[in-house]
């Protein structure tokens, strides 16, 4: 595998790190542990008396900027390598674009100080969009290591009863991580007493509308995660190129059905919320290898090298 592929890569986990360690912010309500200042912590770039949500929200940006940093140098490094039309430009093309929507989101965040113990409805709305961001990144940078692996461009009309399927599946688990986003926090901010309280919490009238709204994401879970295993199982088992990411797909769902209904039954320890958006963020990027293995061309090593070659003669 080239060394730029292997940095790619490297890229999206480092980005899958960065997303976890912010749900254990939120989920510790640390957002607030750097005041109303950014890019600074408390009016400094390197806060002293590092300690608790200082501590931890610094942690988060620091992360969060060598995210971004990564993101940009393999922004520089596509475009200066590879020549127009190669689709390895317009996936990190799009990385770069919602890696900067990240860091635009997370500072709206903090500057209007939806943190902390705020349960405004302009929270509610920031918290789903800043994750589904995450996810357009995510599956952007994806696609972008799989190019630079050497695999050739995805088009749709390959088979365009999948490619149907697949993009439902990709709103489906879009539409599981905005409600799951509203879930945790609403947990984090209306933590239940025990299981029975939290349960009926959810359907009483005069609630704050954050409890009322925590049965939506189980819901929609289950169906999503039961269509994306038929999916997996329809078009990805009997075909032997592609039976490593649908079997993926299959034992994610299975995990990520297990580990909600037990962060339910646990009163969602922080432990257990962040085993459960890695394996989200696990089952989203095997979805996007999933559809890429099925409606992408042949491997095309050759062509990687063909178009690297001229911009490496020319000076470049």
């Amino acid at each position: 595998m080239p060394s730029l592929a292997k940095f790619a890569w490297a890229t999206v986990l480092v980005n899958i790190g960065v997303i976890v360690f912010g749900a254990f912010v939120r989920a510790t309500g640390s957002g607030a542990g750097c005041g109303a200042n950014w890019p600074s912590c408390h009016g400094e770039l390197v806060p002293s008396g590092l300690e608790g949500a200082r501590a931890i929200e610094f942690t988060h940006r620091v992360t969060s900027g060598l995210a971004l940093v990564m993101v940009a140098a393999l922004v520089w490094r596509v475009w200066r390598t590879f020549p127009t039309g190669h689709p390895a430009r317009r996936g990190v093309g799009f990385s770069g674009a919602f890696i900067l929507g990240e860091a635009l989101i997370g500072a709206m965040i903090v500057l209007y100080e939806w943190v902390a113990d705020d349960a405004s409805a302009a929270r509610t709305a920031a918290v789903p969009l800043h994750l589904v961001n995450t996810l357009l990144l995510l599956g952007a940078l994806t696609l972008t290591a799989w190019w630079l692996s050497g695999s050739g461009p995805v088009r749709l009309d390959r088979d365009r009863s999948f490619a149907r399927r697949w993009m439902a599946g990709g709103a489906g688990v879009a539409l599981v991580a905005a409600t799951g986003a509203v879930t945790a926090l609403a947990d984090t901010l209306f933590p239940p007493e025990s299981l029975v309280a939290g349960l009926t919490e959810d359907f009483a009238s005069g609630e704050h509308f954050l409890t009322n709204l925590r049965i939506v994401h189980p819901i929609v879970a289950v169906a999503v995660g039961i269509y994306l295993f038929w999916l997996a199982r329809r078009f990805g088992m009997t075909a032997s190129g592609r039976r490593l990411s649908s079997l993926a797909i299959m034992i994610l769902v299975s995990g990520q059905l297990a580990a909600g209904a037990l962060n339910i039954a646990l009163l969602t320890p922080i432990w257990l919320q962040l085993v459960h958006l890695m394996m989200a963020d696990l089952l989203w990027v095997s979805l996007v290898l999933f559809g890429a293995e099925t409606l992408g061309a042949a491997s095309q090593k050759s062509g990687l090298r063909d178009a690297i070659a001229p911009t490496s003669s020319g000076g470049g």
